[in-house]
């Protein structure tokens, strides 16, 4: 068995076709864009990269783009006050705090202060309790974007067997609860786990989040399983190489001979994570102008 390597990037770019139409429609309705304000504290590199990519997602997708780029020395005030204006404004449907924060900031505290009907990155304390109780809830993209693959692929999830590795706020937990609301039977495992390996043979789902590179092993994985790596570890250069190369937590190259379906890493799971947050924007701007949920999304 070779198996089928799911393509991130058609799926992304396929879900940013609907969310474009989605958005030209609430223009229409509304005489406005939908609006997404993403809030950079700091110089770190990679979250300047991807900062920059959501500005040009958000405009590409036929929406308002509002970035604010603050010093690292910005006081737990200002930032509090920003976050504050931002959840006034009418213009702005969905709010993203890039994280992680500069150490002299409260990350928890700011993120509170997120208007959960516009905290399109799913972290609030109301969005993860809306989640778990089985409301409606704006969800944080990756495990959203992994459901949604799943759905696309499987379409009736339930009653299936799903193990997910790692427990963080942002991946894990609201992974799980999300399969669960599709019905599976799932076991939520971590680093520590003990027999891991007896744990996950018994998986038709896998859906991988620890961050350790190739953790699980191909012959871990039961033959004919969907396995989704959401892990992105960059490993030490080679010899002549200037950057470590980026992989999973999935052993890929023992996995790719065993299972049903796998994404790759870079390229699977990674690369909707920008779409769904589109997709969590465009669905806040229906709710948030009493419109509902739009269809197909």
């Amino acid at each position: 068995m070779t198996a089928v390597q799911i393509d991130g990037k058609a799926f992304a770019a396929k879900l940013r076709e609907k969310i474009g139409e989605k958005a030209a429609a609430f223009t229409d309705k509304t005489g406005r864009k939908a609006g997404l304000a993403v809030v950079l504290v700091g110089e770190d590199p990679a979250s300047q990269v991807y900062v920059r990519s959501k500005g040009k997602a958000t405009v590409a997708a036929g929406m308002e783009s509002f970035e604010y780029r603050l010093p690292a020395d910005t006081p737990q005030d200002e930032l509090v006050a920003l976050v504050r204006k931002l959840n006034a404004d009418d213009a702005v449907d969905g709010i993203l705090v890039q994280l992680p924060l500069p150490k002299n900031l409260d990350e928890k505290a700011v993120i509170a202060e997120i208007d959960p009907d516009k905290d399109v990155d799913g972290i609030t304390p109301t969005n993860a309790g809306r989640l778990v109780l089985g409301m409606d809830a704006l969800v944080s993209c990756t495990p959203l974007g992994c459901t949604m693959i799943l759905k696309d692929m499987l379409g009736d999830l339930s009653g299936m067997d799903a193990v997910v590795v790692g427990r963080s706020i942002l991946f894990g937990k609201p992974m799980a609860q999300l399969l669960l609301a599709e019905n599976c039977t799932v076991t939520m495992a971590h680093s520590r786990t003990r027999n891991l390996p007896e744990v996950l043979r018994r998986a038709d789902i896998v859906v991988a989040a620890v961050g350790v590179p190739f953790l699980i092993k191909g012959d871990w994985l039961k033959s004919g399983a969907i396995v989704l790596d959401g892990g992105i570890n960059r490993l030490d250069p080679e010899p002549g190489e200037e950057k470590g190369r980026i992989v999973g937590d999935v052993a890929f190259d023992e996995a790719v001979g065993h299972v049903r379906a796998i994404t790759p890493v870079p390229g699977g799971v990674g690369a909707t994570t920008i779409a769904v947050l589109l997709r969590n924007t465009i669905v806040a701007a229906y709710r948030n102008a009493g419109l509902g949920d739009p269809e197909g999304l």
